[in-house]
C-alpha cells in the first residue's frame, strides 16, 4: 500500500518552518471503512466509463442490474414500436396507430418468439425487424454473459469481529480479532495480514499516511472452515508496544485485516478486508467463547449471538496492559 496524502495532524515535534500558511486542521473521519473499503473521495482521476463497463455491472448490485435489464428490456421495445408506429400501416393484422399491437410486435421481433399472428408487410418494416434482431441476439447474449459471470464469481462470506480485544493472552499482552466462516464451506490456505496504518509526518514537513505490518502469531491455516481467533502479540519490536492510544487516535490510526484463500467450492481464489479505528479496540477486554456442547445431544454448537461479545479482564491485568499501549 503506498503512501496518501493524508489530513493535517498535531504537531510531534520541530519541524521546518513552512512556507505558505497550513491551512486550519479540520476533522475528518476514517480513511478505511469497515469492509476494508477506501472512504476517500478522488477528484482528478481519469474517468473511462467504457473500458471498465463490465467491471463496473460485475461488482454492482443484484438489484441494480436487473433493474437495469428491466427498464432497458421496456425502454428498447418502446422506441422500436415507435418506429413501427412511424412507418405507418406497417404490420399486418394489427390495429391502426396502436401503440400496444406495435409494442407486442416489437416484443415478439426482440425475443425471437414469432406467434405468427403478426408480421411485417412492408420493406421498411422487414428492414427494421432485421435490424432488431440483431439487437435482440446482442442484448440476450451479453445479459446472458453477465448474468453467469456475477453467479459465478466466487465471493467470501467473513464475519469479523465488530471490536479488537485487548488483553492478556498465556501472559502475553496481545491485540486479538476473530473471523467465522458464515458460508460453512471450506477456505483452503487462507492467509491473513493485519496491518497498522497511520499518519505520520516526515523530516520535510509533509503528512503521509504509513503501513506497518503486525505479525500474528498464526498468519495461515490450512483450512478455514468455522472460526479463527487472529493474535498480534504487543511486545517489544511491535509498533503498538509503548504507544499511546491518544496520539494513534490524533494520527487518525486504523488497523486493517486482509483474508485470502482458495474457495474449496469453485477453487478460485477469494479475499476480504475489515477495518478498525482505534475507538474499536476494546482496552482490558477477552471475547466470550463461542463454543459449547450441547447437554441433550453432546454435540459442539458455535454461538453466532456471542460472537463479537467480550469480558472484562481482572483490575491487575488491566494495570499492566496500561503499561504496554498507554492510555
Amino acid at each position: 500500500m503506498a503512501d496518501d496524502r493524508a489530513q493535517p495532524l498535531p504537531d510531534q515535534g520541530p519541524t521546518p518552518a513552512p512556507t505558505t500558511v497550513p491551512p486550519p486542521e479540520r476533522s475528518v473521519g476514517r480513511f478505511i471503512d469497515p469492509q476494508g473499503r477506501s472512504t476517500i473521495l478522488q477528484i482528478g482521476r481519469r474517468s473511462r466509463p467504457l473500458e471498465d463497463l463490465y467491471h463496473s455491472w460485475l461488482v454492482a448490485t443484484w438489484r441494480r442490474v436487473m433493474l437495469f435489464f428491466v427498464l432497458a428490456y421496456f425502454s428498447i421495445n418502446a422506441v422500436f414500436a415507435s418506429v413501427y408506429l412511424w412507418l405507418g400501416d406497417a404490420i399486418e393484422s394489427a390495429e391502426a396507430h396502436s401503440f400496444k399491437d406495435a409494442f407486442f410486435f416489437s416484443v415478439q421481433t426482440f425475443a425471437t418468439i414469432g406467434y405468427g399472428k403478426m408480421v411485417p408487410k412492408t420493406t421498411a418494416a422487414n428492414l427494421v425487424v432485421t435490424f432488431e434482431s440483431l439487437v435482440g441476439l446482442v442484448c440476450t447474449a451479453l445479459m446472458t454473459g453477465l448474468l453467469f459471470a456475477k453467479f459465478s464469481r466466487p465471493t467470501a462470506r467473513v464475519l469479523w469481529s465488530e471490536k479488537l480485544a485487548f488483553g492478556m493472552l498465556d501472559g502475553i499482552p496481545s491485540i486479538m480479532f476473530r473471523m467465522a466462516n458464515e458460508r460453512g464451506n471450506q477456505v483452503v490456505e487462507a492467509t491473513l495480514r493485519f496491518m497498522l496504518v497511520k499518519g505520520e509526518r516526515t523530516v520535510e514537513g509533509a503528512d503521509v499516511r504509513r503501513v506497518y505490518d503486525l505479525p500474528l502469531q498464526r498468519a495461515q491455516s490450512g483450512v478455514f472452515a468455522l472460526s479463527w481467533m487472529a493474535v498480534h502479540r504487543v511486545v517489544p519490536g511491535s509498533p503498538l508496544f509503548g504507544a499511546s492510544l491518544a496520539t494513534l487516535q490524533a494520527a487518525k490510526a486504523e488497523l486493517v485485516a486482509t483474508l485470502t484463500g482458495l474457495d474449496s467450492s469453485f477453487a478460485q481464489s477469494i479475499h476480504s478486508r475489515h477495518g478498525w479505528t482505534m475507538g474499536e479496540v476494546a482496552v482490558g477486554a477477552r471475547y466470550q467463547d463461542i463454543l459449547r456442547v450441547d447437554e441433550e445431544t453432546g454435540q459442539r454448537v458455535m454461538d453466532f449471538t456471542r460472537f463479537h461479545l467480550t469480558n472484562p479482564v481482572p483490575e491487575a491485568e488491566k494495570l499492566a496492559l496500561g503499561r504496554v499501549l498507554l492510555p
